[in-house]
């Protein structure tokens, strides 16, 4: 990845990074996965969010990934295109830093190029000689009033939904094994759901010793794409995804179980829930815990990328109708905010 030395954007620091998308970015019609995406805007979150938090003196920190706000994926990416990623630092509070991400992808045969990706992260800046020990963050300058007050309120408006998530956290997705699925119905939440097992290496982790927020999203990704692969048997790509929370650390050595369920779908959407749980191998005494969540959505493409139909999902129990209900609204609430959008932009 080509990175560009760090520049100022509207006052405040900014970064561009470069890199074209490869065979293994890809799934295997070509469309660049939506986890490889997400990895490459919290790689730029991540050092432009660092960078700006040892500007003082005192404590050398390490920006960690607390928040993604949602994530609209406005075109695919495909091989061959240069992704270009620009973050923005966009409001500080005394412990959190909000960066904003765009991602743009080039032709480099033709030069046209597209707005892909428009994302929110929030950073806390943690101490190299104290994990547990968070730094206050250097603040910025505002080009206006107005500005910091937005911020503030974007501020406000993370910390509260953070707080509702948590409540959610006792949720389990229970494991499915291969032979169960042979008697499930097709397009059942039992019938897709699926699960993986990591171990978190060194390669995976910061300096710190847990891990980066951009390798749990790309396996998120990867095990919610094929939630809705078993569900729809088609080419799937990610739409978009909704805020994700990253509840705890996960540290270098433990085994994380990335789950996914599919919880609604719309003619041409599928949501699918995803939990990240982590388990200490070392201190077992501590036990698993939930340590992030978030919702994906994806579209069922054919061999042109033209959007196709999505088989409705079979619920079975109060509990699937229940979050089918609130998948239903998170789809008309999200709906509806697009068109609200469009409608200021003409």
């Amino acid at each position: 990845m080509l990175r560009l030395p760090l520049g100022i954007m509207s006052g405040r620091l900014a970064l561009i990074t470069s890199r074209i998308m490869r065979p293994d970015d890809a799934n295997i019609v070509g469309n660049v996965h939506g986890g490889t995406v997400l990895k490459m805007i919290e790689e730029a979150g991540c050092i432009i969010g660092t960078r700006h938090c040892n500007t003082q003196t005192g404590d050398r920190c390490v920006a960690a990934l607390a928040r993604v706000e949602r994530t609209d994926f406005l075109y695919p990416m495909l091989i061959g295109q240069v992704a270009h990623v620009s973050a923005e630092i966009t409001y500080t509070s005394k412990h959190s830093v909000e960066v904003q991400v765009n991602v743009v992808s080039e032709d480099i045969l033709s030069g046209a190029k597209k707005l892909t990706n428009k994302a929110t992260l929030w950073y806390v800046p943690l101490s190299l000689q104290n994990v547990d020990k968070i730094i206050e963050v250097p603040p910025i300058e505002y080009s206006s009033p107005k500005q910091e007050e937005l911020g503030k309120k974007r501020y406000e408006s993370q910390k509260i939904e953070r707080v509702e998530t948590k409540e959610r956290n006792d949720d389990i997705i229970t494991p499915v094994s291969l032979p169960e699925r042979k008697t499930k119905e097709p397009f059942t939440v039992g019938f897709s759901q699926s699960s993986l097992i990591h171990l978190i290496g060194p390669s995976d982790c910061t300096l710190h010793g847990f891990v980066h927020g951009g390798v749990t999203m790309k396996l998120m990704d990867e095990v919610a794409g094929i939630v809705a692969a078993r569900h729809c048997k088609t080419n799937i790509v990610t739409a978009s995804v909704d805020a994700i929370n990253f509840h705890r650390k996960i540290n270098k050595g433990c085994v994380i179980t990335v789950s996914g369920r599919m919880t609604f779908t719309s003619n041409k959407s599928m949501e699918i829930e995803v939990f990240v749980d982590a388990d200490q191998l070392v201190n077992a005494e501590e036990g698993k815990y939930r340590a992030v969540t978030a919702f994906f959505t994806y579209i069922s493409l054919d061999t042109k990328n033209k959007p196709l139909p999505v088989p409705p999902l079979k619920v079975e129990s109060e509990a699937e109708q229940k979050r089918f209900e609130e998948g239903k609204q998170r789809y008309l609430q999200n709906k509806a905010k697009r068109l609200a959008d469009k409608e200021q932009k003409q």
